[in-house]
């Protein structure tokens, strides 16, 4: 592998990959000393564009908060309206039209939950988004499969290249399915 490639795939690999948020296990993460999770909102916690919660992602949340996790959504969406909507309905603050992979998003969610980088897990479904700018942060970055097979029209094409990275790093065993 070259020097170049192993460079990129260090920004680009999430730290754990998994089906879905209701597979992540808040004790593990508390164990691993993280005290926060920076989470997307579409196709992560609703499918694209979605109104609606799933009751397993309430259950989710209720059991991450009751682990003594403390959450918060940053999202790439420009509706501001439907992020503060959602995120009210999961009780949860909010940080829209977060410019992901930038990190400034992601910082904004650190003031809130007052936690350090390390501290914090990073959760969504788009690598060149979610999981670049996690690990540009220094966070533990946990990688979901999307809700719903449908995106924005940039995303579809940006999914392409995504597929393509998540073929290759599994082929290389790169991709873990454990977060401990």
């Amino acid at each position: 592998m070259t020097p170049i490639i192993t460079y990129l795939l260090r920004w680009l690999c999430p730290k754990c990959y998994v089906p879905s948020v209701m597979a992540i296990d808040p004790q593990v993460l508390w164990r691993k000393g993280i005290r926060g999770i920076l989470i997307d909102l579409d196709n992560t916690l609703v499918p694209w564009h979605g109104t609606e919660v799933l009751e397993g992602v309430r259950q989710w949340i209720s059991e991450v908060k009751a682990c003594g996790l403390q959450v918060c959504v940053v999202s790439n969406a420009t509706s501001g309206r439907r992020v503060a909507k959602m995120s009210e309905w999961l009780g949860l603050p909010n940080i829209p039209r977060s410019f992901k992979p930038r990190r400034w998003g992601f910082r904004r969610g650190l003031q809130i939950l007052g936690l350090k980088p390390h501290e914090v897990a990073v959760v969504g479904d788009q690598v060149f988004t979610d999981i670049l700018g996690g690990n540009r942060l220094g966070a533990f970055t946990i990688l979901v499969q999307p809700l719903s097979h449908h995106d924005s029209i940039s995303t579809k094409f940006i999914r392409l290249f995504e597929r393509l990275v998540l073929r290759w790093m599994q082929q290389r065993s790169m991709l873990t399915t454990t977060m401990d």
